[in-house]
């Protein structure tokens, strides 16, 4: 059976899920943000024009992983914007360029392939359909047989001889040299091999240069569709192998362009934050903003994690300077950080949501390459499945194919009614009390060491404590 299709995560299903956070910026300024109502939340501003902000963010992940003890820590957003008179502007759209001449290649090297795909199942088609008739041909015990004889004889016609313009042709000695009965005896007879030829037309009550000329006509198709039946067989191997490895191309250059796509989504510029206040396309100043979520277990549990989701936004002053080693020039960012600290209870699957909420724009991205590969195939129909499974490619379940299911066999011993089918297994409902204490417990005990992460990290960078 086919899996179901998982349904995206959008912005507007998150939060009618989950909800919104209510933040107070200040006295009886309640202002809505883009994460989900928190257990536990702290916030800080730094502001410091000497060091850089990176000792920031690194303090605090090894702080996290190494002295609290989140084993695993996962980055959920990482997105920047520069004004646009920055040097850094200059440097990341330089990169920019260069990913997308990437991109463009390789995407018009896929078009141009799923064209030509277009081409050899269409080729393909038109070989199995001519096949079809020789198939009937040579299956003496098949109905259509004659049909088929007729058919290729026509295709033999018209196509080797050139029909009723070529005076050697079975038309065309008919109407020049009165061979008025030929064409009548060449679509009647229908022997198997060329040895048969000459019994068969022997046999036949007519005059001598008749049947010489009917003779060499069959003589001519039989051996004709002989040699012409192995070359569609060898055309059909060469050119299913030839889609598959075309098939296979794409698949490749289709792996190739996501990482670029993705590598552009990352080094584009945020276009949000460049609108605001605090970003002057005249000054040198950057924004850069990162998310991460680290876990831990707690002792007793085994669904629900104690999550610490840390967001850093960034202002800040990026500066290109020289490095002593390797003379390398590289940017370090000095100014503005804001860390807000949140506190969640999920599971696996709350997980899962909030980064697929997360990623959606990337999913979209990424989706547009894949939609219209898909939507080429999906034109193609079923043929191109079937020549790919001939050529040996895992292509799994071919669309639209349904299971079908064996009747069921009846009992011995008496017991001649068929077995009744089992129901399906209803799933089983979340033990809610189970599911209660568990989040319970993961914010009892990751809240004291969000504290400290929070506590600690205002010691280490000269702020007041208690």
């Amino acid at each position: 059976m086919a899996e179901a299709k998982k349904e995206v995560m959008t912005k507007d299903k998150y939060f009618k899920k989950y909800g919104k956070e209510q933040f107070e910026l200040g006295k009886d300024q309640v202002m809505e943000t883009d994460f989900p109502p928190p257990k536990r939340r702290y916030r800080i501003v730094y502001e410091s024009f000497q060091n850089s902000i990176e000792e920031c963010y690194f303090w605090l992940i090894n702080y996290l992983r190494y002295d609290l003890g989140f084993l695993q820590i996962d980055k959920i957003t990482d997105v920047f914007a520069a004004s646009e008179h920055s040097a850094f502007f200059g440097v990341a759209q330089q990169r920019v360029g260069l990913q997308q001449d990437k991109v463009t290649q390789f995407l018009a090297t896929i078009g141009k392939m799923i064209k030509d795909l277009f081409q050899l199942v269409r080729e393909l088609r038109i070989i199995d359909e001519r096949l079809g008739y020789y198939k009937d041909s040579y299956d003496t015990s098949s109905k259509s047989r004659t049909s088929a004889e007729i058919t290729l004889k026509g295709i033999w016609v018209d196509m080797v001889e050139g029909g009723s313009k070529n005076p050697a042709s079975v038309y065309g000695l008919a109407r020049e040299l009165q061979f008025t009965t030929l064409p009548d005896l060449f679509y009647a007879i229908h022997p198997m091999s060329p040895r048969q030829v000459d019994e068969m037309v022997d046999a036949l009550e007519f005059n001598r240069k008749v049947k010489e000329v009917l003779k060499r006509k069959l003589r001519q198709f039989i051996e004709w569709k002989d040699s012409t039946y192995k070359e569609l067989q060898v055309r059909k191997t060469f050119t299913i192998k030839y889609l598959r490895q075309h098939y296979d191309v794409i698949k490749m250059y289709m792996t190739w362009v996501k990482p670029y796509l993705r590598n552009i989504r990352r080094l584009e510029l945020e276009g949000s934050k460049a609108d605001t206040v605090d970003l002057v396309s005249a000054f040198e100043g950057s924004m850069v903003e990162i998310e991460i979520l680290g876990r831990y277990i707690p002792e007793g549990n085994k669904e629900y994690f104690g999550c610490v989701l840390l967001h850093f936004d960034y202002r800040t002053r990026p500066s290109l300077s020289y490095q002593q080693e390797g003379y390398q020039r590289g940017p370090i960012h000095v100014g503005e950080t804001k860390v807000t600290w949140r506190l969640y209870a999920w599971n696996e699957e709350d997980i899962e949501n909030y980064k697929a909420m997360k990623a959606h724009e990337d999913f979209e991205l990424l989706s547009t390459v894949d939609s219209s590969v898909k939507a080429a195939m999906d034109a193609l129909g079923e043929d191109m499945m079937k020549y790919l499974k001939e050529a040996g490619e895992d292509v799994g379940e071919m669309p639209g194919a349904a299971q079908k299911e064996e009747p069921p066999k009846p009992r011995l011993f008496g017991l001649l009614s068929p077995k009744k089918p089992k129901k399906p297994e209803k799933p089983k409902k979340p033990d809610k009390f189970k599911q209660d204490k568990e989040k319970s417990n993961a914010i009892k005990a990751t809240k004291p060491l969000m504290w400290i992460s929070y506590k600690n990290f205002k010691k280490a960078h000269g702020m007041v404590t208690w």
